[in-house]
């Protein structure tokens, strides 16, 4: 049997009283791809630098095999700010890049001792044509300006330059910690494509469902101190832990049982409890600590009344922004819908942010307006997070917003109720903020915006540095949200699971406004790719060849013609009846029976208009 790449053995490790894992051990085996899932502040990082030996431990070992090549992407790389991204990339401590320094130096040298094994080592590692390939890699990353300063980069293109220097290394061993942050939807698809062919071994942290779903055939999970493996993937981890926790309850309803007879015995005249009873009364303190195990699942259904809420969200009226040569928007109008939960995707650079923060009033439109109604409270997550005062306690940061929460028939949450809900234990609440991890300040930010009781959240890449079991309650809070909801993110699963439509930022000011989620969208655009270029790929599916057989021998009939002309015109009058029925609602003068016979109407609207539009996709594939 084969050395394994990497074995942990038995580590343990804490930080003062803090204990984060005691006594665990994993090996990692050529062709293994492992994600790493634990909650915020569990240790999961500081395990990863372990690894890396930028963290030292308390006890066991951590042991490679022998002349391994390894490399580790960080979440947040340093690079000299004076080198440009090419030099940077020459910089790496990597086997290639030593070896072009060894030949280069060789031949400025200009003795040829130990030239001949170079050459060999070069050809090997196919040294010749780095440059070419790290260029290449860099260019799937959207770094194209390879004599940029380093120093000029935002924090998102330094995370995918370090990304680009890990690639090219073709370690035997990566060690990736949140690899799809700062990565557009577009680079998050290459990446994967990437390592799946690639047969190097992967240990890596990501809170991108899909990413580890499709990349992944082991999980490891830190929990409540210990490690759980599952050779599996993401939704086999999923069912299993499942089956794991209930399991724990089980076991620990059991021992609850047992201790009422137990306790009876503990409490009897102390003569009761002889010399040689004292196995038992150790017996009873262990079972004890077990009958306090059980654990109740995270996702809480938490859903907060919210504040009301007008028929009137917002309208952009011909909203023009750009800068510089880059057009962001251009004569760009839209009506909201109340309880419209809409999602926003696209390249990096095309403008999601800045359209996100002319809606909040945060950056002017060169031209038009955003109308915003009167009843709207928004509730704003952004990048940039929030500034606390790492001296004050958590519990003390979000009473100072608000003591309670509402969450409608009378029910209320206490500000410490709620930080419960998203995983600070009372314990936690007291502690001093500058002692939480980074993912925890995250969680705590989304608290500090979640307990205004907000009617509209806008909510700008929530999915960063959040651990899966928040990103899990949280999406449950969303789907239960009585509210409006704009929701930027390259998370493909979050996405699918809390927006019912999209606006797809194309760049250059084209928008598209798509009636589906993201897995719908995906799906239609490689439709639509495949229909421009008249590619037939061998090997599909069956179910999908018959399907394309279908519809290269079956052309629309006469009456699916006759409907697809009037389908256009219908949703176009639909659309009108739409912003006449909004602009009535809103102008203050309808009755009660009025007003709901108009919002009766518009409910029926907008249920037609998406129907239609999905009949229009389909019969345009065809036409």
């Amino acid at each position: 049997m084969a050395h394994p790449l990497l074995q942990i053995d038995t580590l343990t490790k804490s930080f003062g009283d803090l204990l984060l894992f005691r006594n665990i051990s994993f090996g990692i085996a050529e062709g293994d791809k492992i994600g790493l899932i634990a909650r915020n502040g569990s240790g999961k990082t500081t395990l990863l630098n372990i690894i890396a030996g930028k963290e030292g431990y308390d006890e066991g070992r951590v042991v490679f095999r022998n002349d391994i090549r390894f490399a580790c992407l960080e979440q947040s790389p340093l690079f000299d700010p004076a080198l440009t991204v090419l030099e940077a990339c020459f910089s790496a401590d990597n086997e290639t890049v030593k070896l072009i320094a060894s030949y280069e130096e060789i031949l400025s040298a200009n003795d040829q001792e130990g030239l001949d094994e170079v050459l060999m080592q070069m050809d090997l590692l196919k040294a010749w044509d780095y440059e070419q390939r790290i260029k290449q890699i860099l260019s799937q990353l959207k770094i194209t300006d390879f004599h940029q300063k380093m120093g000029e980069l935002s924090g998102g293109q330094v995370k995918r330059v370090a990304l680009a220097n890990v690639l090219i290394s073709e370690p035997e061993l990566l060690v990736m910690d949140e690899p799809t942050n700062h990565l557009d939807l577009e680079m998050v698809e290459w990446l994967e494509d990437h390592l799946n062919r690639n047969r190097m071994s992967l240990l890596m942290v990501t809170h991108d469902r899909y990413f580890l779903d499709r990349i992944c055939t082991q999980i490891l999970e830190i929990d409540e101190k210990q490690l759980f493996s599952y050779k599996g993937n993401f939704s086999y981890y999923l069912e299993k832990r499942d089956e794991r926790v209930a399991a724990q309850n089980t076991e620990t309803d059991r021992a609850r049982n047992l201790m009422r007879k137990e306790l009876e015995w503990m409490r009897r005249q102390p003569q009761a409890r002889a010399t040689k009873a004292k196995s038992r009364i150790d017996a009873f303190y262990t079972l004890e600590e077990k009958a306090q195990q059980r654990r109740e699942e995270e996702g809480i259904r938490l859903a907060a009344k919210g504040a009301y809420i007008g028929n009137k969200i917002f309208e952009a009226k011909h909203v023009s922004k750009r800068f510089g040569d880059v057009r962001i928007t251009d004569d760009f109008n839209y009506i909201f819908a109340r309880y419209e939960k809409m999602g926003i995707v696209g390249n990096n650079g095309t403008g999601k942010s800045t359209f996100v923060k002319m809606l909040l009033e945060e950056v002017e439109p060169d031209s038009g307006t955003f109308e915003i109604g009167e009843t709207v409270r928004f509730g704003y997550y952004s990048q940039d997070g929030l500034l606390f005062d790492e001296q004050m306690k958590v519990i003390d940061v979000v009473q100072q917003i608000a003591e309670v929460i509402d969450l409608g028939n009378g029910s209320k949450l206490t500000a410490s109720q709620f930080l419960q809900h998203f995983l600070f234990a009372p314990e936690k609440q007291h502690n001093y903020v500058y002692k939480l991890s980074g993912g925890e300040k995250r969680r705590l930010y989304l608290c500090t915006v979640l307990i205004t009781n907000p009617n509209f959240l806008v909510l700008d890449e929530p999915t960063n540095d959040l651990d899966i079991i928040t990103l899990n309650i949280l999406e449950e809070y969303l789907k239960g949200f009585r509210g409006c909801l704009i929701v930027v993110s390259h998370d493909r699963f979050f996405m699918d699971k809390v927006v019912d439509h999209l606006l797809v930022f194309h760049g250059d000011a084209r928008i598209q406004d798509f009636p589906g989620n993201y897995t719908q969208y995906r799906d239609w655009k490689q439709l639509q790719d495949r229909k421009e270029t008249g590619e037939v790929k061998a090997g599909k599916p069956e179910q999908e060849q018959r399907r394309n057989r279908t519809e290269e021998k079956t052309k629309l009939t006469f009456s699916e013609k006759r409907e697809f002309a009037s389908l256009e015109q219908e949703i176009e009058q639909l659309e009108a009846e739409k912003t006449a029925i909004t602009a009535a609602l809103s102008s203050g003068n309808l009755s009660s029976s009025e007003l709901m016979k108009k919002s009766t109407r518009l409910s029926e609207i907008m249920t037609l208009i998406d129907e239609k539009t999905m009949r229009w996709l389909e019969l345009s594939e065809r036409a």
